[in-house]
């Protein structure tokens, strides 16, 4: 009898690393919460999600398949079974069925790995908290990145309720550089702003992925842990060598509460909605952007948490996602990842807001024009050729160096409508690899700024103090404004 080809295409070695850094502690799922006042119609959602999502993008109806052959690496093959019902689910709340009910679902849910022998994605319509509901949606990291994603979500939505499915976007709009610009002064997300700084490093980036990848190759994994050998490959990658070398010699965080050993249980929560408005009028009396603002907040509410637990506050290192995709184009509809990873040291360990905000602009300006980015994405890519042990020996080497992931993803300034439904809020969380502990994400919609946090529940049993602890920060850092700018709703 003759077999049967099925059609199917390689994953890029990017995509591969992140489909590889799975692990029972630490999933490489990103997680995501939207929140409405009003139910959502079941089967209008379904077929949201089918032609809008399944139909448009092929990779929510591939399954991963691994090669046989040592070197062959993993591809996306068409799912023969491929049914809806499989990812689209259906639950109500416990008692008593309120929102620290929801964040507690939703951080058993971020524990879960999902089922390989399908594709990698599940949704879930959460009938509460009463009047409204809530979707969670789980979709791997392997699929793409969380800007590339949030515009996927975003194309599951229509700016007036009513309008016909047929009339909505099946692809996801591109991000306008002006409007990611006018949602949130985010420069790691929109990179708009340093797209023309990084243009020259990216292209000899190319070569150099190519040497790394060789040097990988014939040198074994010492060629990125052993200083030598590292030190002897820097000085062969010329012009991108000082983002290399602060990529390797970066020396391992400082333990604490928030880094240590890690356990499978996740915790999720977030904040009220934060006015926008109050946020942009602190970074404007102090010469900095709402991201610099909202980043020394977390400074703050961890510099408070870390006393509370009986620690003396020091720097905390995080990784901040750097998006590397053009403004103003849509993504792939392969979709993908197209992002780095930048090293962004918080100020946990100093007293004062002012200078504490200060000192995050200064961090953050270097960041801007800074060849990390783009290097880093080659190096990722460059690992993701390599063998699944090797590739976690590095993993544990660089994710050493951090103990937090921070996020920053501008969404729309209108209310927008899924299902005919309005949406009320949205939390994105980008997942934790190897050793580190915490991901905080901040998402701008209409107005309001959220922040979220995901941790181990080993490692913080208690994350809604820390939530606590940030509305009190921008309460405080308001005095930083002009009167005539605030209207006070931070601390409320």
């Amino acid at each position: 009898m003759a077999s049967v080809s099925v059609a199917h295409s390689h994953m890029s070695s990017a995509d591969a690393a992140w489909l590889h850094m799975d692990r029972p502690t630490n999933l490489m799922v990103i997680n995501s919460v939207l929140l409405f006042d009003e139910p959502l119609d079941w089967d209008a959602l379904t077929d949201v999600v089918r032609t809008r999502l399944v139909d448009a993008y092929p990779r929510f109806r591939e399954r991963v398949v691994e090669s046989r052959m040592a070197l062959g690496g993993p591809h996306w093959e068409p799912d023969a079974d491929f049914d809806i019902a499989r990812h689209m689910h259906r639950r109500g709340l416990p008692d008593p069925g309120d929102e620290t009910t929801l964040e507690a679902l939703a951080g058993d849910l971020a524990s879960i790995p999902l089922d390989r022998d399908k594709p990698l994605w599940d949704m879930y319509l959460i009938d509460g908290p009463a009047p409204g509901c809530a979707v969670i949606v789980r979709m791997h990291h392997c699929i793409a990145d969380g800007i590339a994603l949030a515009q996927v979500m975003l194309s599951l939505t229509d700016p007036e309720p009513g309008t016909k499915l047929e009339e909505g976007r099946p692809q996801a709009p591109p991000y306008p550089r002006s409007k990611l610009r006018a949602a949130v002064d985010a420069p790691l997300a929109a990179a708009g702003d340093v797209l023309s700084s990084v243009v020259a490093p990216a292209v000899s980036v190319a070569s150099m992925t190519s040497r790394l990848t060789r040097a990988v190759a014939h040198e074994g994994v010492e060629a990125i842990v052993e200083p030598r050998h590292a030190l002897e490959l820097a000085d062969r990658l010329a012009a991108d060598a000082q983002a290399l070398a602060k990529l390797l010699f970066t020396p391992g965080d400082t333990p604490s509460v928030l880094k240590r050993d890690l356990g499978a249980a996740r915790g999720v929560t977030w904040s009220k909605p934060l006015a926008l408005e109050e946020v942009k009028a602190i970074a404007h009396a102090q010469g900095a952007t709402v991201n610099d603002v909202l980043l020394a907040a977390v400074s703050g509410a961890l510099r408070g948490y870390l006393i509370a637990r009986g620690e003396e506050p020091h720097e905390i290192r995080t990784m901040v996602p750097y998006n590397l995709r053009p403004a103003g184009e849509p993504v792939p509809r392969e979709l993908g990842n197209r992002f780095g990873l930048v090293f962004l040291t918080l100020p946990v360990d100093r007293s004062s807001r002012r200078e504490r905000l200060h000192e995050l602009k200064l961090r953050m300006d270097e960041i801007k024009h800074s060849p990390e980015g783009p290097v880093s994405y080659a190096v990722l890519e460059a690992v993701g050729l390599t063998p699944p042990a090797i590739e976690s020996r590095i993993v544990d080497i660089f994710t050493a160096k951090a103990t937090a992931v921070m996020t920053n993803v501008p969404g729309p300034r209108e209310t927008v409508y899924l299902a005919g439904t309005p949406l009320r809020a949205v939390l994105v969380w980008a997942p934790t690899a190897g050793s580190v502990g915490m991901s905080v994400s901040i998402f701008s919609y209409r107005g309001e700024v959220s922040v979220g946090l995901l941790v181990h529940a080993r490692l913080v049993p208690d994350p809604q103090s820390i939530i606590v602890r940030l509305q009190r920060e921008l309460a405080a850092m308001a005095k930083l404004a002009p009167q005539a700018e605030r209207s006070g709703q931070l601390g409320s």
